[in-house]
């Protein structure tokens, strides 16, 4: 076999064990079985009980909320602070891109557990409250952003903000006018990966407050007990969920090569 055939079918291999147990879970979505690897006959009940069911609503509202919430702020911080990095000195440039590295590649329980001390223990600020949750999960998300928007930046002409203010914007007014539209494409991909996280995160979502659930929290909790309509709906949510990324994805694609196109 040739090089480029030996890598296809090791790449193949790779994506079928990325992907196969998505589909396994998608396609029992539509059963009535309860246990994966039990056959079933097709169904929609685990879609109706998940749309009927208050308290699911009630927590995938709540959970969407709360992504919605938390990527708007990330990416307001996340952008300003490439803005602002990539804009510094080069004595600065150096020890922002390291401080943004660390929430990264620290581990998410390192930072739910400070949220946790500072606020919580320290501040004595109280559990009911969603303040802790938020700045946790910001705290999460926001480096993310300032590594989307770099990128675009380091791709745009530095002089472009000189230039317009020598043609008379006002700081803010060049800042709106001329970079924020060349960042476009990494803002949206720096809110969509807020929100992921949002979705995704376990760890820093318990400094929730008691009464509150995310998909996250409430998947753990479900898998534990034994409610099977719940659990069989979640695999429902899982496989909308599934689908949504894949739209927003090829959407996103499409969106910048039409963008790469017209630069062309």
């Amino acid at each position: 076999m040739t090089k480029k055939t030996i890598q296809g079918i090791f790449l193949g291999i790779i994506l079928l064990l990325m992907y196969l147990p998505i589909l396994i879970l998608a396609v029992y979505s539509f059963m009535d079985s309860a246990i994966i690897g039990k056959s079933g006959s097709f169904t929609l009940k685990n879609y109706i009980y998940l749309f009927h069911s208050e308290d699911l609503r009630t927590m995938i509202f709540g959970t969407i909320l709360l992504a919605l919430v938390v990527a708007v702020i990330s990416t307001i911080l996340g952008t300003l602070g490439a803005i602002g990095a990539f804009y510094s000195s080069n004595k600065l440039k150096k020890p922002i891109h390291l401080m943004n590295q660390i929430p990264v590649v620290n581990a998410d329980v390192v930072t739910g557990f400070s949220i946790c001390v500072l606020l919580i223990v320290f501040f004595k600020m109280d559990k009911a409250s969603y303040i802790p949750l938020v700045l946790g999960l910001v705290s999460l998300c926001s480096p993310f952003v300032y590594l989307s928007v770099i990128p675009r930046l380091k791709q745009m002409d530095p002089q472009l903000y000189e230039a317009a203010l020598d043609l008379g914007c006002s700081p803010f007014g060049a800042l709106r006018k001329v970079v924020l539209p060349q960042l476009t494409s990494g803002i949206v991909s720096g809110f969509m990966m807020s929100i992921t996280l949002t979705l995704d995160d376990f760890i820093t979502t318990y400094t929730k407050p008691s009464m509150f659930d995310t998909i996250s929290t409430y998947v753990v909790n479900a898998t534990k007990g034994a409610q099977t309509d719940v659990k069989t709906a979640l695999w429902a949510l899982s496989t909308i969920i599934f689908l949504v990324v894949i739209f927003i994805v090829i959407g996103m694609n499409h969106t910048g090569r039409k963008e790469n196109d017209h630069e062309i």
